[in-house]
């Protein structure tokens, strides 16, 4: 591996790669840049990202020095406050065919067809499921919804996408009618539509669900996110981006939309009027000259579009993945890559207002670290989180009202419920608990969850 850096991947001469995490620039230099404010160059972020280039292994002192650099941009950006959203997972299906080696949240698609004999621990939910579930959140006064799933062969945008599909004679366009499935999951916009009632926010369709709900077209992604919008999208959210850059993206998901793809249909949403997030999921076989060069390409295409609303980054969790399973990685990223990454975040992304620290990744404690590392936003209740627990992740599906007010207390910030676009703002105070939601359609402060009383103990026999 290349001086001062670590990652899970093993030394494999299949992965070897033209970007390595080298610079001419001194870590220093990049440092004194980082705490003037001045904008940051990719070489600057492989300095901060290895607490320099030019030695073996991590500086603890000198990543002391990038911590305190991004947390103090933090508190002058965005003050003591710490958000979350009251909202709920609900993903559609996990059928998927693409085989990305990160993954073990898909099902492969065959499994869910209706002659299918043999077992599949996968689900598919029609439109009718995703209303129902939806609706009984919003009683829970949820504010949001985010639905990502997989790329079941049945999906089609509409009605009109249907009719083309199944007039195409090209097997190159993976598309299968959903009669042959044990549940019709109906359209995209049919799922959207479902799940939009009363007013709550749906934050869905990636850049790799909206390739897949124009195949077999010549539409444009911009004609994509229209049709979405209009029957009821709000935002979509940045992820499948993995890691920006070609030569990872072959190595770990050969079979899913390219870096030009993913950021052109990104610009195309935000075009029609669509907030966006942005994503990086790290810790597996790239290096800190890949993570620098996805930083950039993010800050570019806010520089064009000022629609990103919050980056994410994502710590690669590696148990039951296909990249573990393989012996192409044993592990994923370190603690201490964990908070550069946050850091180097919040000081490259000048454009960014707010930085994500995901409890489902990190768990609660080091989820807190984040938090004085330049983060400022602690993710949502979620309510339901497939995605990581089928990849080996173990810190849970929920988080209440109380325990947030109590945990984000507890480092000396101010917990404050948000909306999606942290346009509307709700400040809580632990003592004031039970705690509950209030932005939601529905939402009165009653506790996503009531208190569990403690059971005397049961008399001896």
């Amino acid at each position: 591996m290349a001086d001062g850096f670590e990652t899970g991947v093993d030394d494999d001469p299949d992965l070897s790669f033209e970007h390595t995490p080298t610079s001419d620039q001194s870590f220093e230099n990049a440092l004194a840049k980082a705490r003037d404010g001045t904008r940051l160059t990719v070489d600057d972020a492989i300095e901060l990202l290895t607490t320099g280039s030019d030695s073996e292994g991590l500086d603890p002192r000198r990543k002391e020095q990038v911590l305190e650099a991004a947390d103090r941009r933090r508190a002058e950006v965005v003050g003591e406050e710490v958000t979350f959203v009251a909202n709920l997972n609900n993903n559609v299906t996990t059928a998927c065919d693409v085989g990305c080696l990160f993954c073990n949240f898909k099902d492969a698609a065959q499994r869910f067809e209706a002659d299918h004999d043999g077992e599949n621990e996968g689900f598919t939910k029609a439109p009718a499921q995703s209303r129902e579930i939806v609706d009984d959140a919003l009683d829970m006064g949820i504010y949001e919804v985010c639905s990502v799933s997989g790329l079941h062969p049945a999906f089609a945008l509409d009605d009109e996408h249907r009719e083309i599909l199944e007039a195409l004679d090209d097997p190159d366009v993976q598309y299968t009618p959903p009669d042959a499935y044990e549940v019709n999951p109906g359209t995209y916009v049919e799922q959207i539509d479902a799940m939009s009632v009363d007013g709550v926010h749906v934050h869905s369709m990636t850049p790799e669900e909206a390739y897949h709900a124009r195949r077999g077209t010549d539409w444009g992604y911009e004609e994509v996110y229209r049709r979405l919008r209009d029957a009821g999208l709000d935002s979509v959210p940045g992820t499948a981006a993995e890691i920006l850059v070609p030569e990872v993206r072959e190595a770990i998901c050969p079979g899913k939309i390219g870096t030009e793809e993913w950021l052109t249909a990104m610009e195309a949403a935000a075009n029609v009027g669509l907030d966006i997030t942005a994503t990086i999921m790290y810790g597996h076989v790239e290096n800190a000259a890949h993570r620098a060069l996805h930083l950039q390409r993010v800050r570019e295409l806010q520089d064009r579009t000022g629609a990103i609303t919050e980056f994410v980054p994502l710590t690669f969790i590696h148990p039951e993945t296909p990249l573990y399973r393989q012996g192409l990685v044993d592990g994923g990223a370190s603690a201490d890559e964990d908070e550069l990454m946050i850091a180097v975040s919040r000081l490259f992304l000048d454009n960014v207002e707010h930085i994500q620290s995901s409890w489902v990744k990190y768990g609660d404690t080091q989820g807190l670290k984040m938090l004085t590392c330049g983060a400022d936003d602690f993710m949502g209740t979620i309510l339901s989180e497939e995605i990581t627990k089928r990849a080996g992740g173990d810190y849970g599906e929920i988080r209440t009202f109380d325990q947030y007010a109590e945990m984000i207390e507890s480092i000396g910030r101010v917990p404050v419920e948000r909306s999606t676009d942290y346009r509307k703002r709700r400040k809580l105070d632990a003592g004031d608990g039970p705690l509950g939601p209030l932005l939601g359609p529905r939402a009165d402060g009653t506790p996503i969850l009531e208190p569990v009383e403690q059971q005397p103990p049961a008399a001896d026999d």
